[in-house]
């Protein structure tokens, strides 16, 4: 595991690129970095804890779990410098913190007093393939979390943890610390670092000209030669892009 000076800082999310994407789905998302050749980008088994949780957008802290063994598996292991406890205390303001629970649904990996630190700290939130426990006051932390459920044991019944900003897998993604993480009713979306510039820009053009061909569809017009538009539907929608007020577009 990398030592505490290897480990990659968080680096700051340009307040202009996380309020861009804070108006952009991660359904549109996906299919923006489909067309890079991107398919394998969201995280499967995270589900949002309350639904109606605010859309959000972070560069990803990664914490990593392996299966439990007996002999590093342990309560004391909490106490350990290498835990849950001290990746909480390096998590910066504005981070996704993004764990690999191994699709792990027995063994909650944090309960209401971690979540609790996590929402002092000002984490964005929580995204795990794996479950919490401690719900009810897990949920009265306000902190917002997208997991695949909860469950009461603790997570050394069947996880050991073993590491924090490192490359993980969650979901079946490959996440790597300072990839940037949207995450919204639909589930956790993952964007590469490298990409993040041009998929933004990307997404929010399409965020809007697919509001222009819902307008149409609610109008009353037909699908095809709108969605995908044909030529003389591009040159339409261009026309009402350049005649939108400022602000929309």
């Amino acid at each position: 595991m990398p030592s505490e000076s290897a480990r990659p800082a968080v680096l700051p999310l340009d307040a202009t690129t996380a309020e861009m994407l804070r108006g952009v789905t991660t359904a549109t998302l996906t299919t923006v970095l489909l067309k890079k050749g991107l398919r394998n980008v969201w995280l499967r088994g995270a589900r949002p804890l309350r639904t109606g949780q605010p859309r959000l957008v972070g560069r990803a802290f990664t914490l990593r779990f392996v299966p439990a063994r007996e002999d590093l598996a342990t309560p004391a292991s909490w106490g350990s410098p290498i835990s849950t406890r001290a990746a909480i205390e390096d998590m910066p303001a504005g981070c996704v913190a993004v764990v690999d629970s191994l699709g792990t649904t027995d063994a909650g990996i944090f309960g209401d007093i971690l979540c609790a630190r996590m929402a002092q700290r000002g984490v964005a939130g929580l995204v795990t393939d794996g479950v919490v426990r401690d719900v009810a006051g897990v949920l009265g932390t306000g902190l917002p979390v997208w997991c695949q459920g909860v469950a009461a044991p603790p997570s050394v019944a069947g996880l050991t943890f073993v590491g924090w900003q490192e490359p993980i897998a969650c979901g079946g993604v490959a996440v790597f610390p300072n990839d940037v993480l949207v995450v919204d009713d639909d589930g956790a979306v993952l964007i590469p670092a490298d990409l993040l510039d041009v998929v933004t820009a990307e997404a929010v053009e399409q965020e809007l000209q697919e509001g222009w061909i819902m307008e149409q569809v609610q109008a009353g017009a037909s699908l095809p030669g709108l969605y995908p538009p044909n030529a003389d539907n591009k040159a339409r929608y261009e026309a009402w892009k350049q005649a939108v007020p400022k602000g929309r577009a």
